[in-house]
């Protein structure tokens, strides 16, 4: 757990600690006390938004290069080789593209990280999801300490799709959202890869 998820986790904690006294002043009948503790609740989850915003804001989108690892805690992935999948014919005008993709665990326990996604989007922001049952190994493949396994996640795109970029990413309904400056929180630009095709 890194600093601003430490943040984000003490705010939550702080959060319920008030919630909870807030309902004891007005079991006490003690509205003044209740309201105060209502009205820094929210002032204080107001400015913690704010910045999250600002900074998401702020923000560019950032490059990550073929070979290069991008990391979600303990766990990396890098993509290492992309290619296109022969031998099996789409009938509505699609190609597969496979994606190599090497997951590492910098971490000091086996683990994985169940929340990983990847997406693939063209130059005209059209966005495919990985094509199930044709991968193996998955991304969310639990891992060794120092060890590392390769998922080769397939997608179907488009026979015109051009300039395609693999995003990773855990998703919307998940802490991330609301850790700033994380990958995926809220309003933050992407981090692409792009894969050259």
């Amino acid at each position: 757990m890194n600093f601003r998820e430490l943040l984000l986790f003490a705010l939550v904690g702080w959060t319920s600690i008030g919630i909870v006294g807030t309902a004891v002043h007005f079991a006490k009948d003690e509205h003044t006390k209740a309201v105060q503790g209502i009205g820094w609740i929210v002032g204080v989850w107001l400015v913690y938004l704010g910045i999250l915003i600002a900074v998401s804001l702020k923000q560019k989108e950032r490059v990550v290069a073929l070979g290069q690892p991008e990391c979600f805690n303990s766990m990396c992935f890098t993509v290492m080789q992309v290619d296109e999948v022969a031998g099996l014919p789409l009938q509505d005008g699609r190609r597969l593209v496979r994606v190599m993709i090497g997951v590492s665990n910098r971490g000091h326990k086996r683990t994985s990280d169940d929340r990983i996604q990847a997406y693939l989007i063209d130059a005209q922001g059209r966005q495919w999801g990985e094509t199930p049952g044709l991968s193996g190994v998955r991304l969310t493949a639990r891992v060794g300490p120092g060890d590392s396994v390769v998922s080769e996640p397939v997608f179907a795109v488009a026979t015109n799709a051009t300039g395609l970029k693999l995003i990773f990413t855990q998703g919307k309904r998940q802490p991330g959202l609301l850790v700033i400056g994380d990958t995926d929180s809220l309003l933050h630009q992407r981090t692409i890869i792009p894969l050259g095709r």
